[in-house]
C-alpha cells in the first residue's frame, strides 16, 4: 500500500488484501494434487484496537470499525479451515510439520500478538516486529510443506496491517505472497505451474497494494469526516451553552421589566399615597382614608401581579378585562393618586389583540403614566388608544414640565419601553420640550 496513508494511524481500517492458492498442473510429484484448487480472495485489513480493559476497540465514529473479539473469531475460523485443508494432504510427513507450524500460531498469537493489539500505540515497536517475523516464519514452514496453506493469508495479511504501520506491513504481506507463489511453483514441478503461480502471486500482490490504497483513502476521508463531526458536535454544544446563557439573560431582562412596570411602580404609588395620607391625617381624615384605600387597592393589585409573574400568566389587569378597561383603570388611578385631570379615550373598533401585544401596550401605558406622575408635574394627561386596521396606536400626552430628549439618556423605564415595542415589531416616538409637555406615541402590529 502507498506511503501517503499510514494504516497504523487510522483505526477501524478495512482494507482488501487478496491471497491465493494456485492450481498446479500435472506433475510426477505426489503433492501435485494438493494444489488443485485455485482461490483468489479478498481479505479485510482490520482496525488496530486501542488500549483498554476489555480488549475492544474504542469508538471512533469510523464506519469500518469492529471489535478485537470479532477479529479473534475471524482468525480462528480461517486457521481452523486451513488446518482441515492441510490435514487432508496426502503427504503425511510434510503434513505433520505443516500442522505443527499452524498449531504453533495459536499460542504465538495469544502470547505475543494479542497483548500487543490490546495495548499498542500507533507506532512501530520491537514487539510488533518480532511477532510478525514469527508469523512469517511459521507461515513459511507450513506453506513450503503444503502449498494450500497459502489460503492462511486470508487471516495473516490483515493481521500485518493491524500490527504494523502501512509501509512496514507491506514487507511481511508481500513476503508471504511470494512464499505462497514459490511453494506452489516448486511443488507443481512444471513450467506451466510455475507461470501460473508467478502470475497469481504478482496479481494478488498488485491487487493488495492498489485496493488497499483505495480503501485507505476512503478510511482517511472517513476519519476526517469523523473529526469534522466531532468538531461540529463541540461547536453545537458551545452554541447550546451560549443560547442557554442568552436565554437566561433574556428571561432576567424580561422579569426585570415586568417587576419594574408592575411591582416597583405599585410600591412607588403605595408609598406616595401613604405619605399623602399621613400628611392629611389631622387636616382631612376623609382624604387620608381615601388615599389609604387607594394604597390598599394598589397593594392588592400588586399582589395579583406578583402571582401572575410567578405563574407566568398574562397580566392580572388584562385577565380582569379588556385592554381598554385596563388602560382606563390605570389612567383613573393616576388621576386619583396625584390629583391631576386624566382622560382616556378609544378610536376605531375595539377588539381583542394577541396577548403579547396587549401586554406591550399596557406596560408602555403604565410606564408613561408613571413618568407623568413622578416627573412631569402636569395638570392634565390624555391617554388615547386607536384601532386602525392591522395597527394599534397608543398615545399618552401631558402638559407638564417636559424635557430636552437630546440631553436625556433615558432611565430603565424608557429603555424598557423601547425594548418591549421593538420586540413586538412596533415603533415608539417620544416628543418633548422644556415647558411644553411630553407625548409618547407607540404603534404596534395588531
Amino acid at each position: 500500500m502507498p506511503d501517503d496513508l499510514p494504516l497504523a494511524a487510522a483505526r477501524g481500517r478495512l482494507s482488501m488484501s487478496p491471497c491465493a492458492s494456485a492450481q498446479s498442473t500435472a506433475s510426477a510429484e505426489p503433492v501435485a494434487s494438493e494444489a488443485t484448487a485455485s482461490t483468489v480472495a479478498t481479505v479485510a485489513t482490520p482496525e488496530r484496537p486501542t488500549a483498554g480493559r476489555t480488549g475492544n476497540s474504542r469508538t471512533t465514529g469510523n464506519a469500518w470499525e469492529t471489535t478485537l473479539r470479532r477479529w479473534d473469531l475471524f482468525y480462528g475460523l480461517v486457521l481452523l479451515a486451513n488446518i482441515l485443508v492441510v490435514a487432508s494432504s496426502t503427504a503425511s510427513d510434510r503434513r505433520v510439520l505443516a500442522l505443527t507450524a499452524l498449531a504453533a500460531m495459536v499460542p504465538w498469537y495469544l502470547l505475543a500478538g494479542r497483548p500487543h493489539l490490546v495495548t499498542a500505540e500507533d507506532q512501530l515497536t520491537r514487539r510488533a516486529v518480532i511477532f510478525m517475523a514469527g508469523v512469517v516464519v511459521l507461515f513459511a514452514v507450513a506453506d513450503l510443506q503444503v502449498p494450500n496453506a497459502w489460503t492462511l493469508c486470508l487471516a495473516l495479511l490483515p493481521l500485518c496491517y493491524q500490527v504494523l504501520p502501512e509501509r512496514v506491513a507491506l514487507i511481511p504481506a508481500l513476503a508471504m505472497n511470494a512464499i505462497g507463489a514459490a511453494s506452489v511453483a516448486y511443488w507443481a514441478g512444471t513450467l506451466a505451474g510455475a507461470e501460473t503461480a508467478a502470475g497469481l502471486g504478482i496479481g494478488v500482490s498488485a491487487f493488495t497494494v492498489a485496493f488497499g490504497s483505495y480503501i485507505g483513502r476512503i478510511i482517511t476521508q472517513s476519519d476526517e469526516r469523523a473529526s469534522l463531526i466531532a468538531q461540529l458536535e463541540t461547536t453545537r454544544a458551545e452554541l447550546a451553552d451560549v443560547s442557554r446563557e442568552a436565554g437566561i439573560m433574556a428571561e432576567r431582562q424580561r422579569l426585570a421589566g415586568e417587576i419594574h412596570d408592575t411591582l416597583a411602580q405599585g410600591f412607588s404609588s403605595i408609598l406616595m399615597l401613604v405619605q399623602a395620607a399621613e400628611a392629611q391625617l389631622d387636616l382631612s381624615p376623609a382624604t387620608a382614608r381615601r388615599q389609604l384605600g387607594l394604597a390598599a387597592q394598589t397593594a392588592r393589585e400588586n399582589l395579583a401581579e406578583a402571582r401572575t409573574l410567578v405563574g407566568g400568566l398574562a397580566s392580572a389587569q388584562l385577565q380582569a378585562g379588556t385592554l381598554d378597561d385596563a388602560l382606563r383603570r390605570i389612567t383613573e388611578r393616576t388621576s386619583a393618586e396625584v390629583g391631576l385631570h386624566a382622560s382616556f379615550a378609544t378610536e376605531g373598533t375595539s377588539r381583542r389583540l394577541p396577548a403579547a401585544t396587549e401586554v406591550v401596550l399596557l406596560r408602555t401605558g403604565q410606564e408613561a403614566l408613571a413618568n407623568v406622575r413622578k416627573h412631569a408635574a402636569a395638570r392634565n394627561v390624555a391617554v388615547r388608544l386607536c384601532y386602525a386596521g392591522d395597527r394599534v396606536r397608543l398615545e399618552v400626552t401631558d402638559d407638564g414640565a417636559g424635557f430636552d430628549p437630546a440631553l436625556v439618556n433615558g432611565g430603565y423605564g424608557l429603555r424598557g419601553m423601547r425594548a418591549r415595542v421593538d420586540e413586538a415589531g412596533g415603533t415608539i416616538a417620544v416628543r418633548s420640550a422644556p415647558a411644553e409637555g411630553t407625548s409618547v406615541h407607540v404603534e404596534v402590529p395588531a
